[in-house]
């Protein structure tokens, strides 16, 4: 029983309970997009020197990326994607929980337990714990945070080049005064998610 949720890695280190697994996701608000889930298994010793690891939107691009790299190289990572189509059809709720659950699934290794950001039930064998505002408070959740964040931004650095006009390497499909003023100007692209946008159609 996990009496202090801000010592959850502590709990299971200390119990010797391994591998333990971090998902998170990113792209739950933007109006255009996929939504990215990263499941993240760290190895029993993370080599130095460690770079920043924290909720991803507390780091800069540059921290991010350096990061990025650091978990890609020393720790076991799963992706999950769903497309705004599928967004469109099952609800951003429905789809995040989709992502999380390919995350965990293309893992090489089965953790014993899992570490959960937000109000999330996924449907896994593995026990699991959902925590609020969990990548700031487990670095494992942080980490997979991280990794969807960065792999995100970069589809949708692709997307800026192969659907012009948006500024999506800009603001990412978030919802910012600009994006709304160029959905305005040019109506909607074909990854904007129809049901985050029915008072524009």
């Amino acid at each position: 029983m996990i009496n202090n949720i801000d010592r959850a890695e502590e709990f299971f280190s200390e119990r010797q309970i391994f591998p333990i697994a971090g998902i998170d996701e990113a792209g739950r608000g933007p109006l255009a997009g996929p939504v990215i889930a990263s499941c993240v298994i760290f190895p029993k010793t993370l080599p130095s020197p460690i770079p920043k690891i924290d909720d991803s939107k507390k780091l800069s691009e540059k921290e991010r990326n350096v990061a990025f790299w650091y978990i890609l190289k020393h720790c076991h990572i799963g992706i999950g994607l769903v497309n705004e189509k599928v967004i469109d059809q099952i609800n951003i709720y429905n789809a995040t929980i989709i992502a999380m659950e390919m995350a965990l699934q293309t893992i090489k290794i089965c953790p014993k337990y899992i570490l959960i950001d937000g109000r999330i039930k996924i449907s896994t064998s593995v026990p699991y714990l959902a925590i609020e505002k969990g990548d700031s408070r487990c670095k494992i959740i942080a980490a997979a945070s991280i990794v969807s964040k960065v792999v995100r931004d970069r589809i949708m650095h692709e997307y800026d080049q192969v659907i012009p006009g948006y500024n999506f390497r800009k603001h990412k499909g978030y919802p910012t005064r600009e994006h709304y003023n160029l959905i305005a100007q040019l109506g909607l692209s074909k990854i904007h998610r129809l049901s985050f946008n029915t008072s524009l159609n």
